[in-house]
C-alpha cells in the first residue's frame, strides 16, 4: 500500500510508484505510433479522411465509460471490504488479548493462546498471498508449528488449537462456563475475518466484464485516430495516447484492486496490519513489542 502526501504539480506527472503507467506503457506508446502511422500515411497518400468524425466514438466512450465506472466501482469494493475484514481482526486480536487476560490465571496459557492468535495472523497472511510464513509461526508458537504445516487449511488449524485450548482449560476449571463462551465469541469471530477474505480471494469478478471492457477498449483506441486525423492533425497520436491512458488505466487500475491481498503497490499492506496485532499482544503481555514496519519509498507491505 502506497502512503504519502499528495504530489505538487510538479511531482505529479513524474510520481511512479503507486501509478498504473508503468504496467500499461506499452498500450500508450503502441497506440501513439499507431495514430503516428494513420497520420503520416494520411500526409503522404491525401486520403480524404473528413467523412469521418468524432461523434460515433464518443457514442461508445459514453458506454466504455460506465462499464469501466461499474467494474472500479466493484474492485473497490472488494477492497475496501478486505479492510475492514483485517481492521475487524486486529480489534478481534484486541479483544481477544484483553478478554483472556482477565480470565486465564496461568499466564503460559495466556501467553500460548496469544501466541497462537499471531500465528492465525500471520498463517491467514501467508495464504491469501500464497507464500510460506512457516518461519515465523515457528517463532511464535515454537514445536506447534509443524503439526500446523501438514494441513491444506492452517489458518482454521490454529484456531481449532485455540479452541482445544480454551476448552481444556473450561474442563480444568482454569475458566468457567461463561468465561469460556466469552473467548470462544472471539475465535468465531477469527473464523467469520478468515471465511470473509477466502471469499474475495476465491471469488473474482467475472471474466466477461474484464473481456468485454479490453476488446471494447482496443477497438476504439484501433479506430480512433481515423475520427481525429482531419481535425487534429498532427496532435492525433497525443490525443490517442491520452485516451489509451485513461481507458486502459482504469482496467489496470480495477484489475490491481480486485485481488486486493497481493504485494502491488495499492494492495492491503498485511505484514504492516500483521505487526499491528503483534504490538498489541505484546504490549497486553507487558513484554517489549516490536516497532512498527517502516515504509519502502512510501510502500508499506
Amino acid at each position: 500500500m502506497i502512503i504519502r502526501p499528495r504530489p505538487n504539480l510538479l511531482k505529479l506527472f513524474f510520481v511512479m510508484r503507486g501509478s498504473v503507467v508503468p504496467r500499461i506503457l506499452p498500450q500508450i506508446i503502441g497506440f501513439a505510433i499507431y495514430a503516428a502511422a494513420i497520420v503520416a500515411v494520411v500526409q503522404v497518400t491525401g486520403v480524404s479522411l473528413e467523412d469521418f468524425n468524432i461523434a460515433p466514438f464518443g457514442l461508445i466512450a459514453i458506454t466504455l465509460s460506465i462499464y469501466l465506472g461499474f467494474r472500479n466501482n466493484a474492485a473497490y469494493d472488494r477492497w475496501w471490504e478486505a479492510r475492514k475484514l483485517w481492521g475487524q481482526l486486529v480489534y478481534e486480536i484486541r479483544n481477544l488479548a484483553r478478554a483472556s487476560g482477565g480470565l486465564i490465571a496461568e499466564r503460559t496459557e495466556w501467553r500460548a493462546l496469544l501466541m497462537e492468535a499471531l500465528a492465525f495472523c500471520h498463517l491467514l497472511r501467508a495464504q491469501l498471498r500464497s507464500v510460506d510464513a512457516m518461519d515465523k509461526v515457528k517463532d511464535l508458537v515454537g514445536e506447534q508449528a509443524a503439526p500446523v504445516a501438514a494441513f491444506a487449511n492452517r489458518p482454521d488449524e490454529m484456531v481449532r488449537r485455540m479452541g482445544m485450548r480454551i476448552a481444556a482449560l473450561h474442563r480444568s476449571g482454569t475458566i468457567d462456563a461463561i468465561g469460556f463462551r466469552i473467548l470462544d465469541e472471539r475465535l468465531a469471530a477469527m473464523s467469520a475475518v478468515q471465511a470473509g477474505c477466502e471469499r474475495i480471494a476465491g471469488t473474482p469478478l467475472p471474466f466477461a466484464y474484464t473481456l468485454l471492457l479490453q476488446r471494447t477498449a482496443y477497438i476504439v483506441c484501433l479506430l480512433l485516430p481515423f475520427g481525429l486525423a482531419s481535425t487534429t492533425g498532427l496532435a492525433t497520436p497525443l490525443f490517442t495516447a491520452l485516451i489509451a491512458y485513461t481507458f486502459f488505466g482504469l482496467d489496470a487500475l480495477s484489475e490491481e484492486l480486485e485481488d486486493p491481498f497481493g504485494t502491488e503497490a495499492n494492495d492491503l499492506a498485511l505484514d504492516s496490519l500483521c505487526r499491528v496485532c503483534e504490538v498489541s499482544v505484546f504490549e497486553a503481555l507487558g513484554e517489549p513489542a516490536p516497532a512498527p514496519l517502516p515504509a519502502e519509498r512510501f510502500y508499506y507491505s
